[in-house]
């Protein structure tokens, strides 16, 4: 059998309180957390450790906490909320604009709008839910990170509140589809790129997992977020708006897999999940990361560092859910050996000092972003090289979340193993 190495690091671990263990006594630890994206025996051994007030986790854990005070308090967030509604359809259809498109400057009503790549048009929230979106899935995470790791059931009260005024409410969910998602005036009413939007539903489903112990997340409310996501899922399939995001070259098609993926789990529907993770490497992953590692897609964007993440993001969750399903998306994929480690790889000179990024980047560089790759790619990969390199980059903090769903004392284990 093969043993998750985050899992096995883990189990030898706590084995040995803080030495390493035996590696003939030790086997992938269960958990009954029913996560997709992230690694339920890290979840449980970070839990575990701040129940034993281990100091090494107590920044990171009073950095969330203050990050779930204000959530708590402030209002809710619905589809309804908004000032306008669709044309052609109703307030609780969800709406927003199209981020780099401007009014032109050569006709007198500024219409149609015109690209700007890279460039965010402010009035993109004006008149959209994409912001109400972002704050209620953001919200709804940190709370059910709170509530799992301390047990407080005022935090996942609040997230099931947030969970339900979004989703569930007659008066105030959201229908389940993208219709009207990046709209452009003057060209289109929304379009399949507007998918992109709901990239954080996996994770929100991860968080909702962790409302699962919590007596204020009843198994009515689960069966009817599921429902919504089984109509969602159903209009990604069959709607031309999702087909035609399926045949996407760039972070759009990952992103597009992912969430099929995450939702068929969700709703209980393995097989669909299973096909979309094993053709993954041969539709994205070959034809998105070229042979060294680059991500041609991405660098020929004015955000080229960005959006080289962001893909590399989607590939990390691509390759997590599809491990969980015994399909593997982290090693490298066909005759070229194009994958996921390579595009980290290539990236990780740029981030650790050693290379100029020479690709457009009309923000400023941010070395910092890459950490959470590293801290997972030495965990899966067993190689502390990558925590070498997150060490050396600026702007690392102790109190950031990563520290609690992937913390860095399974690394010193990792370390201290391969020493031995």
């Amino acid at each position: 059998m093969k043993t998750n190495p985050i899992k096995f690091i883990i189990c030898c671990f706590a084995l040995a309180g803080t030495a390493w263990g035996s590696p003939f006594l030790c086997h992938a630890a269960e958990s009954n957390l029913k996560v997709f994206i992230l690694d339920p025996a890290a979840l449980e051994n970070t839990k575990a450790r701040l129940q034993r007030g281990d100091g090494a986790l107590r920044s990171a854990l009073d950095k969330l906490k203050r990050d779930a005070a204000p959530v708590l308090v402030e209002r809710n967030f619905s589809v309804v909320d908004k000032q306008l509604a669709p044309a052609d359809g109703d307030k609780h259809d969800y709406m927003s604009l199209a981020p780099y498109w401007w009014p032109n400057p050569d006709t007198a009503n500024g219409l149609p709008y015109v690209r700007r790549d890279g460039e965010i048009n402010p009035e993109r929230d004006h008149a959209s839910d994409r912001k109400s979106l972002e704050n209620m899935t953001s919200g709804v995470e940190t709370l059910s990170f709170a509530y799992f790791f301390t047990g407080r059931e005022a935090y996942a009260a609040r997230a099931a509140k947030l969970l339900r005024v979004w989703f569930l409410d007659e008066a105030t969910k959201m229908n389940p589809h993208l219709r009207f998602a990046q709209a452009i005036p003057g060209r289109s009413s929304g379009r399949g790129a507007g998918i992109i939007e709901t990239h954080d539903l996996p994770d929100l489903i991860d968080a909702v997992a962790l409302l699962a112990r919590s007596k204020e997340w009843s198994g009515n409310d689960q069966q009817a977020l599921q429902g919504w996501f089984e109509r969602y899922l159903r209009w990604l399939l069959e709607s031309a708006e999702g087909r035609r995001e399926a045949k996407a070259l760039n972070n759009h098609a990952s992103w597009y897999d992912v969430q099929l993926a995450s939702f068929s789990l969700f709703i209980g529907k393995k097989d669909l999940a299973k096909n979309v993770t094993g053709e993954f490497a041969a539709k994205r992953i070959a034809k998105q990361i070229e042979p060294d590692g680059r991500q041609p897609y991405e660098l020929g964007r004015t955000q080229s560092w960005n959006y080289s993440l962001f893909n590399l993001e989607a590939m990390f969750s691509a390759a997590s859910i599809a491990e969980k399903l015994g399909v593997d998306l982290w090693s490298d994929q066909g005759a070229e050996k194009r994958g996921i480690r390579k595009a980290l790889d290539w990236l990780v000179p740029f981030a650790g000092g050693k290379s100029a990024w020479s690709h457009p980047q009309i923000t400023r560089l941010q070395p910092e972003r890459l950490a959470p790759f590293l801290r997972r790619a030495a965990l899966h990969y067993r190689d502390p090289a990558y925590e070498d390199v997150l060490n050396k980059i600026s702007g690392v903090k102790p109190d950031q979340r990563m520290n609690l769903l992937y913390p860095k004392a399974l690394t010193d284990a990792m370390e201290s193993s391969s020493s031995k």
